[in-house]
């Protein structure tokens, strides 16, 4: 079966902290790019309160074999928050050429490098 592509969004509290996301998953090769769209205006509950907050919000692309055991715990292990917002969607169709260049981009969850 042939790995699918993935969009990740991920809520980031500053340009830096996702800065710092963005080059970790793209140097680890956990993702082909990053789009970083900042500010953006949250309004979410949060331990019974509800909350307003600007963020940054981070477009990953990946594959989907990489989501779970090895791009979850790298955001995990910098990310400030106690439960970062981490969602991946398939994406169902798109330009051929370029959901190849994010396989290529990416290591298989096979490559252990």
């Amino acid at each position: 079966m042939e790995d699918e592509s993935l969009v990740v969004f991920i809520t980031a509290p500053s340009e830096e902290i996702a800065e710092k996301i963005a080059d970790l998953l793209v140097k680890q090769k956990l993702a082909a790019c990053v789009n970083l769209w900042s500010p953006i205006y949250s309004v979410y509950s949060w331990e019974g309160k509800v909350c307003k907050d600007e963020e940054v919000l981070m477009l990953v692309k990946t594959r989907a074999s990489l989501f779970e055991d090895r791009l979850i715990p790298a955001v995990k292990s910098i990310h400030p928050y106690q439960l970062p917002e981490i969602i991946g969607l398939p994406i169902r169709i798109g330009l051929p050429g370029y959901l190849e260049w994010i396989l290529q981009s990416t290591q298989p969850v096979s490559d252990h490098s």
